[in-house]
């Protein structure tokens, strides 16, 4: 090789290899700042609620759940009937059959005595129209069922918002369950200030959990290891980067599995985007742009209590279909709103926020795997100080794993479930595979996302569902 070329090569892999360097050490710095700052706020509330009580239970404000849902027969049913054990006062249940293929309205009609009813709806936000609706009265609050033309999952949940009859309403997933007084924890931050628009629950993985009444009978890590290791990847999420953003209003995303949001404001800024595949995250988004741009008053906050029971995919091709929606939804939701990039008027949400879901969550999976590369280039042409850097993917790895550990056992010991042994053990040795396999097999799952997506954007992208177990 000519010297002057190996002389630019080797330059250039050097500076390659500091730059991934220098982006992994910044990834853990925040990890470790989030996870400590997540774990002293889930120990301090939690002795905040042993010293004294919170807003009294008399105190609540009206709900609609709304519950998208297709080709859902398996769980919805299911879902309903833990919908209606909630210890909560004033709510409805909606739930929009998105045109599905299989029996999801005959089962619902079926299972709680539903009856057609004429009921017109206001088309406040735009969707497919509906095709029939059917009410069921004899419960504790009203569940009703809204059949519509197919349209993706953001037109059924603008559906819902149509249908529903009171000033705030909760988003969640027809393969999920409340736990039994989420309800009451999700508007508690309303309660307490006039000014949030939208709160976000914690989302767990009910994967071999037993529940009972909206109770947790038995808690146990999921039998399979790939919905295991999904488990702590769900804590340390929730629990780390969640936290810190609602520190300073920076928060992103509300998982659109359980979120609450007032409905004035999601219909004044246009409600949820049927062309985008991340309308989770794009809505929240939005809501920070419109509110800024508008000078409302605005706070968009994390209930860490507020808990939602959701099945996590056990296969890897479930799991990575799953992945590759989230990316580019990602995408979609940050490109539409690039107005907010590098942007004073958004403060923290656009130098923090932002900043970190376009470094670290965007653009990751191509940082990461051209780090990869270009180690293994260096390799070939002996350019790279082998021992240094197997000593640091050692302590990265390390590193990765303890602060996963420490944000699943604070959420298990904060929310007092019980371990087995055999299940302490399990999550000790799958930590260090999900932060050193998993990661990096998402990874190219995610950077190879743009593949294809036109022609399957508008696609729901369901996975396997099993039966929930409510015993």
């Amino acid at each position: 090789m000519n010297n002057d070329l190996f002389s630019v090569l080797k330059a250039f892999l050097e500076g390659v290899n500091v730059f991934f360097v220098i982006y992994l050490i910044g990834y853990s710095t925040f990890l470790f700042l989030s996870v400590l700052v997540g774990s002293s706020t889930l120990y301090r509330r939690r002795r905040q609620e042993k010293l004294k009580n919170t807003i009294m239970e008399d105190y609540y404000v009206p709900v609609s759940i709304i519950v998208p849902a297709h080709n859902e027969e398996v769980t919805v049913v299911e879902t309903v009937k833990s919908l209606l054990q909630l210890q909560y006062r004033a709510y409805e249940i909606i739930v929009v059959d998105d045109g599905s293929s299989d029996d999801t309205s005959k089962v619902l009609i079926e299972a709680f005595d539903m009856h057609p009813i004429r009921r017109p709806i206001h088309h406040q936000l735009p969707c497919q129209a509906e095709e029939f609706v059917f009410e069921a009265m004899q419960y504790k609050v009203p569940v009703t069922l809204v059949r519509k033309k197919n349209g993706g999952k953001a037109d059924s949940l603008n559906m819902g918002i149509n249908t529903a009859r009171f000033p705030y309403f909760i988003c969640m997933d027809a393969d999920s369950v409340l736990q039994y007084d989420s309800l009451q924890k999700i508007v508690r931050p309303v309660l307490e200030n006039d000014h949030v628009i939208a709160v976000g629950g914690t989302i767990r993985a009910s994967n071999n959990v037993e529940l009972e009444n909206g109770r947790v009978k038995k808690y146990r890590l999921p039998k399979k290891l790939l919905a295991c290791m999904q488990v702590l990847e769900y804590d340390r999420s929730f629990l780390a980067s969640r936290i810190l953003f609602d520190k300073f209003n920076g928060s992103l995303i509300i998982s659109g599995a359980f979120g609450l949001f007032k409905k004035d404001v999601v219909i004044a800024c246009g409600g949820y985007d049927a062309t985008t595949m991340g309308e989770d995250m794009e809505l929240v988004v939005k809501l920070h742009e419109y509110c800024v741009m508008h000078h409302k008053p605005y706070l968009i906050k994390y209930a860490t209590d507020a808990i939602c029971w959701t099945q996590a995919p056990e296969k890897l091709r479930d799991l990575c279909r799953q992945r590759r929606r989230w990316h580019l939804g990602l995408f979609q939701s940050m490109w539409k709103h690039r107005r907010i990039f590098m942007n004073l008027k958004f403060g923290p949400v656009s130098f923090i926020s932002y900043m970190y879901f376009l470094i670290y969550e965007l653009f990751s999976p191509v940082i990461e795997l051209f780090g990869i590369l270009t180690i293994v280039t260096a390799y070939l042409v002996d350019l790279l100080n082998v021992p240094f850097m197997l000593i640091f993917f050692a302590v990265y790895a390390v590193f990765g794993a303890v602060l996963s550990l420490t944000a699943f056992f604070a959420r298990i010991q904060t929310i007092d479930l019980t371990l087995t042994f055999r299940d302490v053990l399990k999550a000790i040795l799958l930590c260090f595979i999900e932060s050193s396999f998993l990661r990096f097999i998402l990874s190219f799952v995610r950077m190879t996302a743009f593949i294809g997506y036109k022609k399957k954007k508008m696609q729901w992208g369901s996975i396997e569902r099993q039966h929930i177990d409510l015993s």
